[in-house]
């Protein structure tokens, strides 16, 4: 993503825009020409309607996969692989969703929304139109979405069962949740929010699925993290399929709170979940199968399933912790935990804890203890990035914010800027949080606590993308920092454990009575390599990470990478945020529909 890319400014077009545009004419001049074009398959004439550095992304619907192709000549070779695939038609430009937006004063595009269909698909897009010198409006971006199968419509709204149940309901469950009468198609592994919304969208494909959870309850892979985990992330941007948070919910979600509601979802969306159940082993399968999968309960028995899709539904890094490996460990008589292990602040009253990292957990977690009293001091070993909600959020989650658009069209708006693109914008952005939070920052840094703007200066974006964290969305932290409460040693590269505590490369050292480690988690891989078979486990593709268009690896999709008769086809990934695991689950959804319909198309390369 290290190229010279440039917003489409009024400069750089040598543009300008009349305050009297007719956008509807413009939008649907040009959604007749592309209309036109697209059915008849006149790659020259949809190359004309697109300019040199057009993003155009497509997420299933003409590649079945997820895609970004940038410039002119990209998207001219992808459309004369693609089109002639597929048959396109019922192109309707949605006239309620057209806009002139103007995000900055020398940035000024026509956002609009349309459906078309596909052989198998029914479709949507979001194209944005920018002027020309000449007068003329050419797309900068355009985005291709598959909505839906042809013949597979969801079973809810007019489709629900319309059957009266008269003391039936609960033995009914029953048998479902145990896969009495019926085996399941899908097994999910994992009951936390990316599990639980990829089975709900399964459901409501027709397709039997069950959730393994080895907790005892869902909502415990929230419930058992540090008492003090609150959502920074706004609730506007966190609904559930199907299900939305209720209007009265706070702005940002308690953990405790959520993992009720975990609960409840999965109890409402009558989903088939088995908890303190864990996944012994897939291996390929031998009866007719793709995979063989072992589940052991909690009474010690077992229970094999032959299944052609296994969702993997762990988390970021399966829940494990990454610890660095520090010389003298053994040696260090108090105690060393991964903030995952972490519970209480109150676990530790009386004791010095340092906490070895500096951002989101580990400044929940110090932010904790000053509240409880103990004494705690913040190891920072990089530089971090620091916003705070209150300017951060309302900038960069307009809609996802109260009185924003329903969350359906929010959903496709967001992916409709390739990430990219969005590095450009969040450049612009991440500037005018930085000034709005000077203050904070400024008292950040005369404290000593390093910060850093993000990849060329782009905030925080690509930080969840490439590694997930090396951020703080602050939500009161930063200020106790800045007060001296939440003590700082960041002027140094921890050098070894001591009996007592830490040593650092200068010389300097840190006692303690506890150690917490708040630094990241493993390979998302992980859990698929204790799963399958070991000649299996160099197949597995990187999972979270940008691939060089811009897009996550592996994530809602299979693991294996792109070829269609692969060793892993029928292993998935869901993993991301609430609002990720909302929109992405029901690609992963449509995909396994399409594969055991007989429609699934070809993975484009």
């Amino acid at each position: 993503m290290a190229n010279q890319l440039a917003l489409p400014t009024l400069d750089n077009l040598r543009s300008s825009v009349t305050p009297d545009v007719n956008v509807q004419a413009v939008a649907s001049q040009w959604f007749s020409a592309f209309t036109e074009a697209m059915q008849s398959k006149n790659i020259t004439a949809v190359i004309d309607l697109l300019v040199d550095d057009v993003f155009w992304r497509d997420m299933l619907a003409l590649t079945w996969d997820f895609h970004t192709f940038q410039s002119t000549s990209s998207v001219k070779t992808f459309l004369a692989d693609q089109l002639p695939l597929f048959t396109l038609s019922s192109f309707k430009l949605r006239k309620d969703l057209v806009e002139l937006q103007r995000p900055y004063p020398d940035i000024a595009w026509i956002q609009a929304f349309f459906d078309f269909e596909t052989t198998v698909g029914i479709a949507s897009g979001v194209f944005r139109l920018v002027p020309l010198a000449d007068g003329s409006w050419k797309a900068h971006t355009v985005f291709t979405n598959l909505e839906d199968l042809k013949g597979f419509p969801e079973q809810n709204g007019p489709r629900r069962d319309h059957q009266p149940n008269h003391g039936k309901w609960a033995a009914k469950r029953a048998r479902e949740i145990e896969c009495v009468d019926e085996e399941p198609s899908v097994i999910v592994i994992g009951g936390g929010q990316s599990g639980l919304d990829v089975a709900a969208r399964l459901k409501m494909l027709g397709m039997k699925t069950l959730v393994v959870e080895k907790n005892e309850r869902i909502g415990d892979n929230w419930r058992k993290r540090y008492a003090a985990l609150c959502l920074h992330d706004p609730v506007w941007y966190d609904h559930m399929p199907y299900l939305p948070f209720p209007a009265s919910w706070p702005v940002y979600t308690p953990a405790l709170k959520l993992a009720d509601w975990l609960e409840s979802y999965a109890h409402s969306m009558e989903l088939d979940v088995w908890t303190s159940a864990t996944v012994i082993s897939v291996i390929p399968g031998t009866k007719g199968k793709k995979w063989t999968v072992t589940i052991q309960r909690a009474d010690g028995k077992e229970r094999t399933f032959e299944v052609n899709h296994v969702v993997f539904a762990l988390g970021f890094g399966s829940g494990i912790g990454r610890i660095p490996d520090i010389p003298g460990q053994d040696d260090f008589k108090g105690q060393i935990l991964h903030s995952s292990k972490h519970n209480l602040a109150t676990d530790h009253a009386g004791k010095k804890v340092i906490v070895v990292g500096a951002c989101t957990s580990a400044h929940d977690i110090c932010a904790d203890y000053v509240e409880n009293g103990v004494d705690v001091t913040m190891v920072q070993r990089s530089p971090s990035y620091i916003m705070s909600t209150k300017e951060g959020m309302p900038r960069l989650m307009a809609v996802f914010w109260e009185g924003g658009p329903p969350t359906d069209i929010a959903d496709r708006v967001n992916a409709s800027y390739p990430n990219s693109l969005l590095k450009l914008i969040h450049q612009r952005v991440t500037k005018d949080i930085a000034d709005a939070d000077k203050e904070l920052l400024d008292g950040l840094r005369t404290r000593g606590f390093k910060t850093t703007l993000g990849e060329d200066d782009s905030g925080f974006l690509l930080m969840a993308w490439n590694k997930g964290g090396g951020y703080y969305l602050d939500v009161g932290a930063s200020q106790m920092i800045i007060d001296g409460k939440i003590k700082l040693k960041s002027d140094g590269p921890i050098s070894r454990f001591t009996q007592t505590g830490l040593l650092f490369e200068d010389g300097s050292t840190l006692d303690a009575d506890v150690v917490v480690f708040a630094t990241g988690y493993a390979d998302a891989r992980h859990s698929y390599r204790a799963l399958l078979p070991e000649y299996l486990h160099d197949k597995l593709y990187p999972i979270w990470g940008l691939d060089k268009e811009g897009e996550l690896n592996s994530v809602w999709r299979e693991v294996g990478g792109r070829s269609k008769d692969g060793e892993l086809n029928g292993i998935w990934c869901m993993m991301g945020n609430l609002a990720l695991c909302r929109f992405h689950s029901k690609h992963l959804a449509l995909q396994i529909k399409s594969y055991e319909e007989g429609i699934f198309g070809t993975r484009y390369q």
